[in-house]
């Protein structure tokens, strides 16, 4: 795994530190896992809102199945 250095202010470093200790972890384990979380919940979130965005089109198909053939047509508008 890559290392990396990061500047943190005195009192963040104490506070992550004890942290880290009372839940038995090291500091670095503890900054992997919330970093982890935040990268996945904002993945999560982009997800989130592609399905509200669809949810709100007015977009329809006039409850008309469309065949294979219709879904890959090219309409040469792209």
């Amino acid at each position: 795994m890559p290392d990396i250095t990061i500047s943190l202010d005195e009192g963040l470093l104490r506070a992550g530190r004890e942290y880290a200790e009372r839940n038995h972890m090291a500091l670095d384990e503890l900054i992997r896992r919330l970093l982890a979380d935040k990268v996945a919940n904002r993945s999560a979130e982009w997800l989130e809102e592609c399905f509200e965005l669809a949810d709100r089109l007015t977009v329809s198909s006039e409850r008309k199945p469309w065949t294979r053939d219709e879904l890959h047509e090219r309409s040469g508008a792209c």
